[in-house]
């Protein structure tokens, strides 16, 4: 996560007074994005599309 400013690839969300800009290839990869404030900080989670197709064992690259 960073301060940054939208470009044409990049997608805007506006939520609670904040603008959330995130590129559309990763948000179309990882989406939904859920964007949390705790004591240690923002935590940032997403679905992970690691491409490696459907596993057996659950895990990929092993």
């Amino acid at each position: 996560m960073a301060l940054d400013e939208p470009k044409d690839t990049d997608e805007t969300f506006d939520v609670d007074g904040l603008t959330y800009v995130v590129d559309k290839e990763l948000l179309e990869r990882v989406q939904p994005i859920t964007v949390n404030f705790t004591a240690m900080g923002f935590y940032v989670s997403g679905r992970v599309d690691a491409g490696c197709g459907p596993s057996t064992c659950g895990s990929c690259g092993s």
